[in-house]
Formats: structure tokens, sequence, C-alpha cells
């Protein structure tokens, strides 16, 4: 992709800027020691000696001077930089057009509930300040209802941070059936780490106490866990001393922080990752392919953004594939529910259409394209993705 090949030349003027430096001060040292050893000559020199001993030495360090011809080497490394950084300006000349619109089509944005997007992205990024200006500017008072359920993550994690798990405990014990209708364990190991909290403060008999409170109704799941957990209880106020100390890692904490967000988004019927933040990135990636098709379809005097597919494909991520789909191999046509993929009796699945084509709508067997089994449309299945 074109972001890459950026990355690589800009990879590489760094490179020569890093030599280009380095090489920049190995030539400064070296003219700085010539001249420091000529001055501790001089200085070493008899007061009452002539000028002709002193001149020996300036001629001496001239001579030297000239044979290190620091100019020339300057001006070489410096040289093959400038000749990257003018390689690099036009490699960003050419993938960076600024002209994005060609790469869009027109259409009508429901403005309320763009704005929404956006409000809804500051305030789960905890730019809450951010959000509520940009509220009072696009005059959309209803988005402050987004906020609230925001500012409650947001200080569970601020209380996380400073080692209190009170509010999260609190949050995960009212929604503690959905959590588990998830399959999530977040309100186990939540008391987790309480407990282990306990123990590293010296409270063994408190612990236990917690222990045989909230963690016994976990036994039944999770004995392995809970049992290396009554084992630390012989190491009370020394588990940093113990064979559990990997208890103690502050990446639980980090982990424990995430997995919580992933669970108050997923009860709020919210993504982890903003949507606006997904949007952009995906767009980021697709904006040359689509930027390329837009300027060899302008050449060629057709318009794309009346297609109904696009004639190529645009790569992305797998980090944004979030639905397994179904592209039919005969029509080149993504599956629908009005067009769903279809199993044959030979395992080779093509849409509902190619069948119905290919059966001479549905009078009489067909051979599949990819091997030579026949088979009726009354053999073949739907797939569910």
């Amino acid at each position: 992709m074109e972001l890459h090949t950026i990355k690589d030349a800009f990879d590489r003027v760094a490179k020569k800027q890093k030599l280009s430096c380095s090489k920049t001060l190995e030539v400064i040292d070296q003219v700085g020691q010539e001249i420091e050893q000529a001055m501790a000559k001089m200085q070493s020199t008899d007061t009452g000696a002539g000028c002709s001993d002193q001149k020996s030495i300036l001629l001496e360090l001239k001579t030297k001077l000239t044979e290190i011809a620091p100019m020339n080497q300057l001006e070489g490394s410096q040289r093959e930089l400038n000749v990257g950084l003018v390689k690099y300006a036009k490699i960003l000349e050419k993938y960076f057009n600024p002209d994005i619109s060609k790469a869009y089509r027109n259409i009508d944005f429901d403005i309320h509930i763009v704005n929404q997007i956006i409000a809804s992205h500051f305030y789960r990024q905890g730019l809450f300040d951010l959000g509520d200006c940009f509220v009072r500017e696009a005059n959309e008072q209803d988005a402050t209802t987004l906020k609230s359920p925001f500012l409650e993550m947001y200080g569970i994690l601020d209380a996380m941070r400073s080692r209190n798990l009170e509010p999260a405990l609190n949050w995960a014990s009212k929604r503690s059936e959905r959590l588990l209708q998830d399959g999530s364990t977040l309100q186990l190991k939540l008391h987790q780490l309480q407990f282990v909290e306990m123990l590293q403060k010296g409270s063994r008999n408190e612990a236990l106490k917690y222990a045989r409170t909230y963690l016994a109704p976990f036994a039944s799941v999770h004995k392995v866990e809970i049992q290396k957990l009554m084992a630390c209880l012989l190491w009370a106020g020394r588990l940093d001393h113990s064979p559990y100390a990997e208890f103690l890692s502050p990446t639980h904490w980090e982990r424990l922080a995430e997995e919580l967000t992933q669970q108050f988004c997923s009860l709020l019927g919210q993504s982890y990752e903003s949507p606006l933040s997904v949007a952009i990135a995906a767009g980021i990636q697709g904006l040359p392919t689509l930027l390329k098709l837009a300027s060899v379809m302008a050449a060629k005097q057709q318009e794309w953004q009346a297609m109904k597919q696009l004639p190529v494909p645009v790569d992305l991520g797998r980090e944004f594939q979030f639905h397994s789909i179904f592209v039919c191999p005969v029509l080149r046509e993504q599956g629908t529910d009005e067009n769903p993929p279809m199993l044959m009796p030979c395992g080779h699945v093509l849409s509902k259409q190619s069948i119905v084509k290919l059966s001479k709508s549905s009078t009489r067997p067909f051979k599949c394209p990819y091997c030579p089994l026949e088979a009726s449309v009354g053999q073949c299945r739907q797939l569910h993705f």
C-alpha cells in the first residue's frame, strides 16, 4: 500500500539524517581535538622562546586541518541527505492529494446524527470539556445525555489508577447477571485483585473473611483460581517474595481496566473502539485506492460514483473486518439476504442467483463450475455465517 511506501521513504531519510548527524559530530570532535592539542603545545612553549615555534605549531595545525578537510566531509554527507529529502518530498506530493473530494460520493448526511457521533467520540475518550464545548456550539443539547455514562466509567477508571476498586466492584455487582450472561469473569477478577491487595497489606484475617464472602460463590466454576488465592494466605504481608508474586504485577490492573472498559461499552450497546476513530482510520487506508480509481476513471471519462460495486478491491487491515462476508466466485457480487450463499453437495459454494442461472431457473440439474459433479437446486442448502 502507499502508506508503506511513504513509511519506507521516511525511514530511509531518517537513517541518512542520523548518519549525517553522526558524521558531523565526528568531524567537529576531530577538528576540536586538533585545535586543543595545538593550544596545549603553544601554552607549554617557553614564554621566552621566539614566535617561530608558535608559527610552526599553527602551520602544523593548518596542515592537519587541510588533511581532515572538514568542509568536504560535511558537504558529502549533507549532499546525500538533501537528495533523500528531495525524493521524500516528491513521494509526499505524489501520494498526498489535497483534493480528497474525488474519493467520496455526495451524500446528504443527517447533521444531527453526525453531531451526536462526534460528541459521543469526545465523551468516550474522556474529553468532557471539549465535548461540552462542541455540544454548545453545535446547539445539540440532546447530546449531553451521552456524557453521563462515560463520566461514570472514567470515574471508575480513575479510582482504579489510585488502587481503589470500590467503584468498580459496586458497578460490577449491580450488573453481575448481565456479565455472567456475556460469559465475563470481570467480577471475579475484581474480587481477586481486592483480595490480593488485602494480603499485601498483611490483613490475613480480613482477606480470609473477604474470600468467604465474595470468592466462595465462584469456587464451583473457578476452582483452580480460588485454590491459588487461598495458598496466598500463607504469604500475607510478604506476597512479593512468594511463589505467587505474579499476582502483584501491574499488568493485572492494566488488563482489568481495559476489560472493564470493554464490558462497560458492551452493556451500553456500543463498541469498544470509537466508531468515529474506526471510520476515519478505515477511510485513511482506503483513500489512496479510491483516489487512484477516481483519476483512472476520470481519464476514461467514466463516472465511478454511479457504480453499485467498485471495480477494484479496497484492501483494509484485519482490524476492520468485523463480520464474515461471502462474495460469489461466479457473479463476483457480495452475498445479501436476497442472494445468500448456497452450499452444493460437492462442497463448493455459490450464490443463490448463480445457482438459479446455472439450473435455468431451477428447471434442470447443473454442473458445478469448479468440479465435474452435478447438482440440483433441491440439493443445495443455504449457508449462514
